[in-house]
């Protein structure tokens, strides 16, 4: 069987008690999410099994798995989740704060056959996040339980004014899970498009429909400079992306978006 690189499954979790037991969890259990050179602002977690060699209770390990204080400290969370036929190896809450964003990364300690299976359970889903799956916007919706193959590019931008948080469960293959990724939900929406790449699509539109606009941009050799007057463009007629999904989009489409204003 071939995985698909992302699948909603067909799990039922009680949503009301994940959320009592998440209330449960105090400011202070949060720690900064390892990889900090991958996000900016407010990425964080608090590990409820991790590994027992891993080095932080954060990161990944091989590892016997270690129950840890809020999963032993509160009983929901084991019963919540003891109706899953899943080996699970590790089991964190990952916390994206308002205006933060995990930049485009691959996780390729998930990469193969044999590889630990990610799951994504959102607890605290707004609608103004993107969860980028190779460039789409992934649908999840709080109390879904989705496989996502963390080995392909992937990004979060949260644009909302509330936060975000995932319970993410790591757990080896076995036929069930494999099964039921292979064959998904036959209700999943499709993925769509996140916000940033809306907000492009709208610009290059204003450029080929407004000759004074591209005007602004012709000449322009400094790549730093254009990005930065392209940026401010954008923002004065109240489109948002960042300087990093521009360079992107330019990396993508490199031709197409230089010769834009090049007619």
């Amino acid at each position: 069987m071939t995985r698909p690189a992302f699948s909603r499954l067909p799990v039922t979790v009680p949503l009301p008690l994940l959320l009592q037991a998440l209330a449960q969890i105090k400011d202070s259990d949060w720690h900064s999410h390892f990889n900090s050179h991958y996000f900016s602002g407010d990425w964080s977690g608090v590990a409820l099994i991790s590994a027992a060699d891993a080095l932080t209770e954060l990161s990944p390990g091989h590892g016997k798995p270690v129950l840890r204080a809020p999963w032993l400290l509160d009983g929901r969370w084991q019963r919540a989740l003891q109706e899953l036929p899943l080996d699970i190896v590790s089991a964190r809450l990952l916390k994206l704060g308002p205006g933060s964003r995990i930049h485009e990364h691959r996780d390729y300690d998930l990469e193969g056959p044999e590889a630990d299976l990610r799951l994504h359970i959102p607890l605290l889903s707004p609608p103004n996040v993107d969860f980028l799956l190779d460039g789409l916007r992934m649908p999840m919706e709080a109390g879904e339980c989705w496989f996502l193959d963390l080995s392909r590019p992937h990004s979060v931008d949260n644009r909302d004014s509330r936060e975000r948080v995932h319970l993410v469960i790591d757990c080896r293959p076995a036929p069930w899970l494999e099964q039921a990724i292979v064959e998904g939900v036959s209700t999943t929406p499709a993925p769509g498009v996140g916000h940033a790449a809306q907000a492009l699509a709208q610009f290059r539109r204003l450029l080929e429909n407004d000759p004074q606009l591209c005007k602004s941009l012709q000449g322009v050799t400094d790549n730093e400079t254009f990005i930065a007057t392209t940026l401010k463009l954008a923002a004065e007629h109240g489109l948002a992306f960042s300087r990093e999904e521009l360079r992107a989009a330019m990396r993508n489409g490199r031709r197409q978006w230089n010769e834009q204003c090049s007619a």
